[in-house]
């Protein structure tokens, strides 16, 4: 037989033997411990949503979930240890808004999120609320709008940090209705709203479990909620396109995902056992409770979102000319 026939024959054969395996290997999967790899520092959102809903995975899956906390340079360096892990499933990363929106300030990242990345689902939405002390004169969107046009530069608004989420959220809101809030960094979402409480800032973009409480005490005032639609645990605040300012959404999204090349089979067993975990009551009750959205959407919708928000946030970065350091 000729070396060329040999070497066809060879090939073919090896072939059929990596597409024999995958299938085999998905009906199998997973056969050990599945690492989740947390990008951020302990006991912030997404460690809750990891404890909450890990257990309830771990028993769908039929192996158990384990963290590993890799925090530091905004969650890249977690992030970059996910993307570059072997694509097998038993490495994966929950991981926050960030994730989407450090792309718009820099494109030096040393991964893309919406290619070296396995979607497997958007876990749930930590909803913001805009909120005003009650010194300022405004007890809606439209009054606020109307205030500021007429005292640009005048009303300011807290973050915790230059391009943290809620200094884009003032900025888009700027730009979309064309009026000028100024904005005010603080080294953290605590000092930035309790400045607020006290009066010494008018307005901030908080999620919901952080100000709920001060809402309730009428010590700050809910003038509209963020999401794309009314946050299940406050089904009377308005969001703030029902008020009036057209694709206002901003999400504070955490997404679950793995490094791209993940087979499609794995990835599914991975993305109904997230959405099993959100639809299980008690997962659900405390999630709602504790003020997140549980979404649990497809692999496509959630690869969808990616796109999107990174383009929304590069736009809006771009627009109000922000610097950030990663």
């Amino acid at each position: 037989m000729k070396p060329f026939v040999l070497r066809s024959l060879f090939w073919t054969a090896a072939a059929a033997v990596v597409l024999a395996a995958a299938p085999l290997s998905a009906q199998t999967f997973p056969s050990k411990v599945i690492r989740v790899i947390n990008p951020a520092q302990p006991g912030g959102n997404n460690d809750f949503l990891f404890r909450q809903l890990s257990p309830k995975m771990g028993e769908i899956l039929g192996q158990q979930l384990v963290v590993d906390y890799r925090p530091g340079a905004s969650t890249i360096i977690g992030s970059e240890i996910t993307a570059r892990s072997a694509p097998d499933g038993y490495t994966i990363m929950i991981n926050g808004a960030v994730f989407v929106i450090n792309p718009a300030f820099t494109d030096k990242l040393p991964f893309d999120p919406a290619k070296d990345f396995t979607p497997l689902g958007l876990i749930a939405d930590l909803p913001a609320l805009l909120v005003a002390h009650p010194s300022l004169p405004v007890k809606n969107l439209a009054e606020l709008i109307t205030l500021a046009k007429a005292r640009p530069g005048q009303i300011f608004y807290s973050s915790s940090g230059t391009g943290a989420l809620a200094h884009l959220a003032g900025e888009l809101l700027n730009t979309t209705v064309g009026i000028k809030l100024g904005h005010v960094p603080y080294k953290g979402a605590g000092p930035a709203v309790a400045d607020v409480v006290a009066g010494h800032v008018q307005l901030s973009f908080v999620s919901v479990p952080a100000v709920i409480g001060f809402v309730r005490q009428g010590r700050l005032r809910m003038l509209g909620q963020c999401g794309a639609t009314r946050f299940q645990s406050l089904p009377d605040v308005p969001t703030l396109i029902e008020a009036g300012v057209p694709d206002f959404t901003v999400s504070s999204g955490f997404h679950l995902a793995g490094p791209a090349g993940i087979p499609r089979p794995i990835a599914e067993k991975l993305n109904a056992a997230l959405i099993g975990a959100l639809r299980d009551p008690v997962n659900r009750r405390t999630l709602i409770e504790r003020g997140a959205d549980p979404i649990g959407n497809t692999i496509d919708e959630h690869g969808a979102y990616i796109t999107s928000e990174i383009t929304k946030w590069k736009r809006v970065v771009k627009v109000a000319g922000i610097k950030a350091e990663l």
